[in-house]
């Protein structure tokens, strides 16, 4: 992604792009890299649901929630940039952000849950927990996926070598 970009030029987004990789079918045709992310999905809610009811709301607040959706934006942001400091995203590389970034993480995540367990807290009343549980998950959840890319980019550095 950073491979064949001009400065200040987004990368171009790999899954819209008709593929000449095996079948020659766009990435969201061919069923290995759907299964990919089935897989990794299934994994991904099933680790949110046994979290989710392992940890319960405290006070209407479903903080078990947020620090899902923090960690998971932490994890993606710090798995697609070690990811693209790899290079291109073909083959494993390919296989890896679809099964663990598309897949579990996109599973394990859950802004369905923020939108609708935000309504539940401004409906009964509680607008500051709302309105504070909301603004985390979106403003925390981008500085956490801002640090991962951050930290993935660091150890991604070759480290410098010392005088013998």
């Amino acid at each position: 992604m950073r491979w064949n970009r001009q400065p200040g030029q987004l990368p171009e987004d790999p899954d819209t792009v008709q593929t000449t990789e095996g079948v020659g079918r766009a990435v969201w045709l061919r069923p290995v890299f759907l299964w990919l992310v089935f897989a990794g999905g299934t994994v991904g809610t099933a680790a949110r649901a046994a979290l989710v009811t392992a940890f319960p709301s405290v006070n209407g607040v479903p903080y078990t929630v947020l620090a899902i959706n923090l960690c998971g934006a932490f994890l993606l942001g710090t798995l697609i940039e070690q990811l693209a400091r790899r290079g291109p995203d073909v083959g494993r590389r390919r296989a890896l952000r679809l099964l663990l970034g598309t897949g579990f993480m996109g599973g394990f995540t859950t802004y369905s849950s923020l939108a609708a367990d935000t309504a539940v807290l401004l409906r009964s009343g509680m607008t500051v927990s709302g309105m504070g549980y909301a603004l985390a998950t979106v403003v925390v959840g981008a500085m956490a996926t801002a640090i991962g890319i951050v930290i993935a980019g660091r150890a991604g550095r070759p480290r410098p070598r010392g005088k013998a």
